[in-house]
């Protein structure tokens, strides 16, 4: 499968606006260029676009916009922001100028509980889940790997640092195995009234889960 060079990828990424009004409660904040575009290209490398490719929580569309940029062949976003889906499809035509992506439909649902049948085809589900921050989102990475398990073939999370021995363990306890993973740095911007420097940046952790479809 051809497509861009994740350099060329994350450049376009770039393009793509971020929440106009971030949700505190829902944890949004945009998907950094850079690893959508590690994040979708490793996928590629992989062979894992030749299905579906879900994007749980997608909230403005970077990860589904980047893997339909690398040639997925149909990928589908959910997230249970209409506003958020507003401006995912916005960034998608945006991107769509030049007719650079392919199929992306959108999905309003709760990611962890999604409108969705799991298809007789590959799914690969991405995700950049809560990190759990907020006392009411505690766990929520959680729930999207259960999510996860139950739709995919094989999934790419995103997790606060320090989190490998929890996704590892969730993995092999549900049948799934982590053949890959990676450290990449997550930018934070100043969006909420908590926040008191102009920009910070987490450790954040990704890892690619390979799941046993029953």
């Amino acid at each position: 499968m051809t497509g861009p060079s994740r350099r060329t990828l994350a450049r376009a990424l770039e393009a793509l606006a971020d929440f106009a009004d971030p949700s505190l409660a829902l944890e949004q904040y945009l998907t950094p260029p850079e690893i959508a575009a590690h994040v979708c290209h490793e996928a590629r490398l992989q062979d894992d676009l030749d299905g579906w490719v879900v994007d749980l929580g997608t909230g403005t569309g970077m990860l589904a916009i980047a893997a339909s940029l690398v040639g997925a062949e149909r990928v589908v976003g959910v997230d249970v922001d209409a506003d958020a889906l507003t401006q995912a499809r916005r960034n998608a035509d945006r991107i769509d100028e030049a007719g650079k992506h392919g199929p992306l439909e959108w999905v309003r649902g709760d990611a962890t509980d999604p409108p969705l049948s799991p298809p007789n085809a590959p799914v690969t589900v991405l995700s950049n889940p809560p990190f759990g921050a907020q006392r009411d989102n505690r766990h929520a990475d959680r729930r999207f790997l259960e999510t996860a398990r139950s739709l995919a073939d094989v999934s790419y999370t995103i997790h606060n640092e320090g989190s490998q021995e929890f996704v590892e363990s969730f993995a092999a306890d549900e049948g799934g195995e982590v053949t890959h993973a990676f450290r990449a740095e997550f930018p934070i911007a100043n969006r909420f009234e908590f926040h008191t420097e102009s920009e910070a940046t987490l450790e954040a952790e990704v890892f690619r889960i390979e799941w046993l479809r029953e």
